[in-house]
């Protein structure tokens, strides 16, 4: 009796210390696992805090609540994305504006550039002039409400990337690979057709080509967006906080918006869905000599399109369906 009475306890130390082992691998992992998750969240915090640069209008109460709302209806929301050359003694102009229309209840985006060249009326200014020269007058801040005017759209949150600082994004990655539609050479480079791998400088000079692009304007911000989907899938797969912590370093460097934390964590949770489906337009223009100086003449009735599009991708599942009944009971 005792025999067996030893024997039992004896199991029992043996499976207090094999439970005691495992709880104790399991908290190790639980507190590397949260020091992991706390490090990076402390990083991204810090790096948000660095990139948020409200617009002027943000101040304002009537902005704010409006803002709130549109995100807390689920409202389809607008991104003007601005990829500006900013060098030493330069104010810079947007060579890039990528207008963006996230609708998370049809889990869809309506993505379009906008040629820097286009003719267009800049609030403030007298005349009309090139869209790009709107940077280089007012900063972001008059970017933001020219493409407003003209598309007579809200642009809700902006981004605005620093070119010059795009290599190191691109390295920071460990380089990109791309699918290349067609030979071209540029700043040294020879791009091959097909499948092609490159680091910071050679991705910087693929983006920035566009006398030898049979598509100009259209096709160089096609090349970005590759550029920059690629980077972004790559960042998904990093394990490593040390890789994280270098990308976070130079996202904080070389990119401004008016997002912030919470607003962020707002777009991660109800409209990360949008990315399911992704529509591209393309304007359609005449380019055109005025005063010795070349711009792309947008028809009224092609800007009227483009216009039609962006409301009837920013309705509701339930207002197309009112919309379709509407136009069949007539």
């Amino acid at each position: 009796m005792e025999m067996r009475s030893h024997k039992h306890r004896k199991k029992m130390s043996r499976r207090k210390k094999v439970m005691w082992i495992v709880s104790s691998i399991a908290l190790a992992l639980l507190l590397i696992g949260g020091g992991y998750f706390l490090h990076i969240y402390m990083n991204v915090q810090e790096t948000v805090n660095e990139m948020h640069k409200p617009l002027d209008r943000d101040t304002s109460l009537e902005q704010k609540e409006q803002l709130e709302n549109v995100l807390k209806n689920k409202e389809a929301i607008n991104f003007l994305l601005l990829g500006v050359d900013e060098r030493t003694n330069d104010d810079g102009r947007s060579d890039t504006m990528i207008f963006a229309s996230l609708n998370p209840d049809t889990e869809s985006v309506l993505m379009f550039s906008i040629p820097r060249d286009t003719y267009v009326t800049i609030p403030g200014r007298e005349g009309k002039d090139k869209i790009n020269h709107a940077y280089a007058f007012g900063g972001v801040d008059l970017s933001v409400a020219t493409v407003e005017n003209y598309l007579d759209v809200p642009i809700h949150f902006y981004s605005k990337v620093n070119m010059e600082g795009f290599s190191d994004g691109v390295e920071a990655v460990g380089g990109v690979t791309v699918q290349n539609d067609f030979y071209f050479e540029y700043d040294g480079y020879q791009f091959n057709e097909g499948e092609i791998e490159l680091n910071g400088d050679q991705a910087l000079s693929y983006s920035r080509m566009r006398y030898d692009d049979p598509r100009g304007d259209f096709g160089r911000t096609e090349r970005q967006r590759k550029v920059i989907q690629a980077a972004l899938d790559k960042m998904v797969s990093f394990n490593s906080v040390g890789k994280i912590t270098n990308v976070l370093d130079v996202v904080g460097d070389n990119v401004q918006t008016n997002l912030d934390m919470s607003q962020m964590r707002n777009l991660l949770s109800n409209y990360a869905g949008a990315r399911k489906s992704i529509e591209s337009l393309e304007f359609n223009g005449n380019g055109q000599r005025i005063n010795n100086i070349w711009y792309l003449v947008v028809p009224d009735e092609e800007l009227n399109r483009i216009q039609g599009e962006i409301e009837s991708h920013s309705q509701t599942g339930t207002e197309t369906e009112n919309a379709s009944g509407d136009q069949n009971s007539e």
